[in-house]
């Protein structure tokens, strides 16, 4: 039977049903369920992205297909979001916890419900069905958790080796963008105005929040669950995708949740794996069904019979900002830590050689500085397969680095796990970071980037308590790269290269410092698979399947670009980034909505306290004579000891201001 059959598909849809909560407000859902009308589990999707508009398109794919097959498929908008009721004033806040876990009470009390909830989802509806795990509510019976975190602090757009990543800025720009969407009138009625302003008037400035919290503190350690991971008992499946910037969560979770558990990395950025770019897309739809089948149905259908984890292990592609799909090939491995990874030692010279199980140096000390610039062919903390946001050709970047490189490889070479550097250095300043990357080199000279890592060197032995570096005092510390797994050929040659400085990654320190490093002592670590192994080609994990996609008219198209700008006249350099995701009118319920973003970030290459950030969001919504816009603006600066925020929002209904309000903030440099 031909699985795009809109006959394997047909299900009961509410456009919009409330959920009453203890304290009298009230969730907006979205609904799909069999037609056949019995009991069955429920299967939780809780984000603040909009219901009604700005995830239907995707829901539309997924959500009948589950609901199909015996499921009820329950997309609820968080409180203060879409349609539902209340404020909402910061991400994964302990009332955002509590009413996840009244919702499923609420949904498993229901005559449509069999009693067995499990949650999903990709990014904030990842994190919070962790976090809601941990509160262990009775009826949740498992979750599949993709592109998410298990610490906020570290390992989220925050502050990635305790470094401000620039996409903390990016992420609470955006966020401050959708928080001024007003619910749909045509679902809520009368009441949408009034909801409109309290959004308007009580989300607040999330950017102020999180740059005012720039160590782990009980801020960041509220909703990581990483503090008590114990807590998480019911099965989980962790998915990302090397790409994405979370792909270091499924190794951490495989390796210390203690309940039941499964691991799936592709080549994928910030995508579900059946929307999965860069390809190959998967059938996940059904792989995720195998996951609900077991464990909220009892049936066997032989997922936990297979390996733990899937990898994909990624060949060599040249260097560019978009892939549509990469080489390479499925692996399977029973556990992590892993039996078939082993550590391989590369020594560093003076001379700028890795040598694999070399001698390290005799008292060898080599110096570097970087100039601003490097770090512009990073692409972002984390991809959304947009153009331009992968990193292109390093060799640019790799001048303002200091560089080691190994002969050409006489054969083949597989990493698997996560890269370190063992670091022996000083530095001539009290604040200071580091980037690292290791790349693959190609015969031609080209050197496409494999993984990377960050380190606020004054958060060398605590993200907790960060202490000032001595200058010129020895320090040794271990910089990890985000994992990754990928096939190096026979001729190609790695390269490893040491900045102190990745903008715009992330926001540089207070000054320009110079990096000291003691070869000596410093050595390279890669997790290098066995290459005897014997192993079965893993189950084909098909092509995608869906039901139809959401009926649409696009007014104006999506359009992306990423631009860097170099001012040979005043020295000036910039990256210009738009995300124009167009205008469509959505045909079921004839609204039609747009969003456009640029984002800028720029320096003087002669002036280090001149780098800046600026983000403009511009939304709107309308139907007929309805209509709302807004339009949201964010500038970001530093001195050495503090940064800045001047945001600015205005807010118009049919055209005329309905709100409009400035922040400017000052926030200390706490060591960052």
């Amino acid at each position: 039977m031909d699985p795009s059959s809109s006959s394997l598909f047909e299900v009961a849809e509410t456009l919009h049903l409330e959920i009453p909560m203890p304290d009298g407000c009230r969730l907006a859902a979205r609904m799909w369920r069999p037609l056949h009308g019995k009991s069955v589990p429920a299967i939780l999707e809780y984000l603040p992205y909009r219901k009604g508009d700005n995830t239907l398109s995707r829901d539309a794919v997924r959500a009948p297909f589950i609901a199909a097959r015996g499921y009820a498929y329950v997309r609820v908008d968080i409180r203060g979001s879409g349609e539902s009721e209340g404020v909402m004033e910061d991400e994964y806040t302990a009332q955002e916890i509590q009413d996840g876990c009244d919702v499923i009470a609420w949904l498993a009390a229901q005559p449509w419900c069999d009693g067995n909830v499990g949650m999903v989802g990709i990014s904030w509806g990842g994190f919070n069905g962790l976090q809601i795990a941990a509160e262990r509510p009775t009826a949740l019976k498992a979750v599949v958790s993709l592109s998410s975190t298990d610490d906020r602090y570290a390992d989220d757009v925050h502050y990635m080796g305790g470094t401000l990543l620039i996409d903390q800025i990016s992420w609470a720009s955006h966020m401050f963008a959708i928080n001024t969407l007003p619910p749909d009138p045509e679902l809520v009625g009368d009441k949408w105005r009034r909801l409109w302003m309290d959004r308007l008037t009580g989300s607040g400035m999330w950017l102020q929040n999180w740059t005012e919290h720039q160590r782990r503190d009980a801020f960041w350690k509220h909703g990581s669950v990483c503090e008590d991971i114990s807590r998480i008992d019911v099965p989980v499946y962790a998915v990302s995708g090397w790409a994405d910037g979370y792909c270091r969560t499924v190794f951490r979770l495989m390796e210390t949740l203690q309940g039941p558990k499964k691991g799936l990395i592709g080549p994928w950025a910030h995508k579900y794996p059946h929307l999965g770019s860069p390809g190959p897309a998967i059938d996940w739809n059904n792989e995720e069904l195998r996951w609900w089948d077991h464990w909220l149905k009892g049936r066997e259908t032989g997922i936990m019979d297979e390996p733990a984890l899937r990898f994909y292990l990624q060949d060599h592609a040249e260097p560019a900002s978009h892939y549509e799909t990469r080489a390479g090939r499925w692996i399977e491995e029973p556990a992590w830590p892993s039996p078939n990874i082993v550590s391989k030692v590369f020594a560093l010279s003076a001379n700028g050689d890795l040598v694999a199980d070399g001698e390290p140096c005799q008292s060898e000390t080599v110096t570097h500085s970087s100039p601003p610039w490097v770090g512009l062919m990073g692409g972002k903390w984390c991809s959304y397969a947009n153009p331009g946001d992968q990193p292109v050709d390093q060799r640019r970047d790799d001048a303002g680095s200091l560089i080691f490189e190994t002969a050409p490889l006489e054969t083949s070479l597989d990493i698997v796990g996560d890269a370190a550097l063992e670091l022996t250095f000083s530095v001539d300043k009290p604040v200071a970071q580091v980037a690292v990357r290791l790349s693959d080199v190609a015969p031609s000279g080209s050197a496409t980037r494999v993984s990377y890592g960050l380190l606020n060197l004054t958060h060398r032995n605590s993200h907790e308590y960060p202490e000032a570096l001595v200058p010129g005092e020895s320090y040794r510390v271990n910089v990890p790269f985000k994992h990754v797994a990928q096939s190096f050929r026979s001729g190609h040659r790695l390269r490893l290269a040491i900045s102190t400085s990745y903008f715009p990654m992330a926001w540089p320190s207070p000054e320009p410092a110079t990096l000291a490093l003691n070869l000596q002592t410093t050595r390279l670590v890669l997790p290098v698979r066995l290459d005897n192994l014997s192993e079965p080609p893993p189950r084909d994990l098909g092509d995608p399947i869906g039901a139809p996609p959401m009926a649409a008219e696009t007014l104006s198209a999506p359009h992306c670009d990423w631009q860097i700008i170099d001012d040979l006249a005043n020295g000036s350099m910039q990256v210009e980034i738009t995300d124009d995701a167009g205008v469509i009118r959505i045909e079921d319920n004839d609204l039609t909505i747009a969003s456009s973003t640029r984002e800028t970030y720029a320096f003087e290459e002669s002036d280090w306290s001149s780098f800046r950030a600026c983000i403009v969001s511009e939304q709107s919504m309308s139907r007929d004579a309805w209509c709302t816009e807004s339009r949201t603006e964010t500038e970001f600066t530093a001195t050495p000891s503090h940064f800045y925020i001047h945001a600015r929002l205005v807010a118009r209904e049919r055209g005329e201001i309905a709100h409009e309000q400035t922040w400017d903030c000052e926030i200390p440099r706490d060591l960052a």
